[in-house]
């Protein structure tokens, strides 16, 4: 093998993958990374067996071939050459890196070691604009459990009601629900968070679409030169609409900053406690006030004006509310529950399109 590319290419597809690459695995050729020329291209990939990550770049090749070579050290090597032209040349599993007054050689591993996730030969494919899937991710992955004693709420849910596509997420204290776009097929997918989260980091601001192709086993997204496969999780996900009110006792409507800004300060004092704060609701004061309590430390009492529909008090985890303010679109929130022991919902007023769950605490 023997190639010419770009520092600036090379490094940013090795971050792209390397992270894939597991160090403390039984398996070591996992913590390598496979280069490999493809069609005049050169693909850089990473897998845990549970994730694979491949990316493409553009190269000048000279002789096809491919090497597994130390994830770490390819990355935090290549990250440190100046910019410019990069050359690679594999001699006896050795793979000779130069650029300019550069010289390394890295030892390397056979790639007929390498394991390759199955293609999926059968699958069904589908398109999404990638902001639209982006954004969608990024308002319900935090609310996905990281217990792997549970596996189904390690995932994020794709599924189709009435032709409409809609992704959740819930660790069973909070859940998130984004309704994405109109897709006339049905899908049914629970792919883990962790998988979302890499591909999350390899979704530019400019792509168009994000190709989906899945089986029963397996899902893949391509993006534009980076594809990324991951399996499925099996298990049937929990029928989480019915926890979503149709009605609501009580309803304020105010500033997102003002509540975010309140929570802020009262979860300040509420770090011994768990994060617990009250909120109670005012309709004859037309206010939403929160109080936490540190014994050791002291308390505090906050308040911000709102539209008040109906009263009543509620406990909740002040950090799940931060992360659902921090992924709310608008300047505007509704902030609802039916007495202290229902879930309360979270939702920007004028975008309907997201929910937000958080299941009251024992105040």
């Amino acid at each position: 093998m023997k190639l010419q590319v770009t520092q600036e290419n090379l490094n940013k597809a090795l971050s792209n993958v390397a992270r894939i690459a597991n160090s403390r695995t039984t398996l070591p050729i996992l913590s390598n990374v496979l280069l490999k020329t493809v069609g005049g291209r050169l693909s850089i990939a990473a897998t845990n067996l549970d994730i694979a990550i491949t990316h493409f770049v553009g190269a000048k090749v000279s002789l096809e071939g491919s090497i597994t070579v130390p994830a770490r050290l390819m990355q935090d090597f290549v990250g440190s050459l100046p910019s410019g032209t990069i050359t690679l040349e594999l001699e006896d599993h050795k793979l000779h890196v130069s650029a300019g007054q550069y010289r390394s050689t890295i030892n390397g591993v056979s790639a007929e070691d390498f394991p390759v996730m199955p293609a999926i030969t059968e699958g069904t494919s589908w398109s999404l604009p990638s902001q639209s899937l982006k954004k969608g991710l990024q308002q319900v992955v935090m609310a996905a459990s990281s217990d792997e004693t549970r596996p189904v709420l390690t995932g994020v849910y794709f599924h189709t009601n009435k032709q409409d596509l809609f992704l959740a997420a819930t660790d069973s204290y909070r859940l998130a629900e984004k309704h994405l776009s109109k897709l006339d097929q049905e899908v049914d997918l629970l792919v883990p968070a962790s998988a979302m989260q890499d591909l999350l980091r390899v979704i530019g601001d400019n792509e168009a679409t994000i190709e989906i192709t899945h089986d029963d086993q397996q899902v893949l997204f391509k993006v534009n030169d980076v594809e990324l496969v991951t399996r499925l999780i099996e298990g049937n996900y929990p029928d989480y609409k019915r926890l979503i009110p149709a009605e609501f006792a009580t309803k304020a409507t105010l500033k997102k900053a003002e509540l975010s800004n309140i929570t802020k300060v009262s979860s300040l004092f509420a770090r011994e406690s768990a994060g617990s704060v009250t909120f109670k609701v005012d309709e004859e004061k037309q206010t939403i006030s929160i109080h936490s309590i540190a014994s050791q430390l002291g308390e505090n009492n906050a308040e911000a004006v709102a539209q008040v529909a109906g009263g009543g008090e509620i406990t909740l985890n002040s950090r799940y509310l931060l992360d659902a303010l921090g992924v709310i679109v608008g300047d505007e929130v509704d902030f609802c529950f039916n007495g202290k022991l229902e879930a309360c919902v979270i939702r920007g007023t004028k975008n309907s399109d997201y929910t937000h769950i958080i299941m009251p605490l024992k105040s």
